[in-house]
């Protein structure tokens, strides 16, 4: 029988001004600042919000997942990007992120890779745990491009 294991993750927020506010924790070196969207009544431009933040969860969580895979199945690459974009809507009568599309842009040298690269994109996807954790429907199109060589 396996131990359960817990990991803790502690964020304080304090309130600011108006719709803002700032993210710390105490094992983290960053403050991170927050507010209301601008869609939004009294939304701020050019703060992060709480969507953007959901979005970036999923997206950063799909990277880490991915490099951790790639590195155990020996997948070297050159470079990875992950755009991503969440689609908030109200289809329901309550606005809620109902998709979070994932395109990966994977840079890699050895074209007999490829296949293998697209697997651990696909199980990356597949795996990660709060993408696991999250009602939002995650769409993966991973784009794989052949490093020029020099």
């Amino acid at each position: 029988m396996s131990e359960v294991k817990e990991h803790l993750y502690d964020v304080d927020l304090e309130w600011k001004e108006g719709r803002i506010g700032e993210m710390t924790s105490h094992k983290l070196n960053d403050i991170i600042k927050v507010a209301t969207p601008p869609e939004f009544p009294g939304g701020v431009e050019g703060i992060w919000s709480p969507e953007h933040l959901y979005v970036a969860s999923v997206s950063s969580c799909f990277m880490t997942t991915f490099t951790a895979i790639a590195e155990y199945s020996k997948l070297k690459f050159e470079k990875l990007s992950v755009p991503a974009t969440g689609v908030m809507s109200n289809e329901t009568g309550k606005f809620t992120i109902t998709e979070i599309t994932l395109s990966p842009k994977l840079i890699i040298s050895d074209e007999n890779q490829k296949d293998k690269a697209l697997r651990i994109l696909q199980k990356a996807e597949e795996v990660c745990l709060i993408t696991r954790s999250i009602k939002t429907v995650v769409k993966l199109e991973p784009t794989i491009a052949i490093a020029a060589l020099n």
